[in-house]
């Protein structure tokens, strides 16, 4: 199998999208995919800090980044 297919084939494995199925579509789409990676990401660095992987003020750190690149997007 191919490098890319593989990273393409993990990625969706681990941070899978759902379709948006909203009013709007072309104006909710792009801000839907964008949460549902936010979300996905935090969950993931929450899971990390439950099995002492991550210290608090690291686990913090991480989703304050995430946040303010979800905040940049808009």
């Amino acid at each position: 199998m191919s490098n890319v297919i593989v990273q393409d084939v993990k990625q969706n494995f681990l941070y899978p999208i759902h379709p948006y199925h909203g009013k709007d579509y072309f104006k909710g789409l792009i801000p839907n995919r964008q949460l549902q990676q936010f979300t996905s990401q935090v969950s993931y660095i929450a899971g990390l800090h439950n099995n002492g992987k991550l210290s608090p003020q690291q686990a913090y750190q991480r989703i304050e980044t995430l946040w303010e690149i979800l905040e940049s997007a808009d």
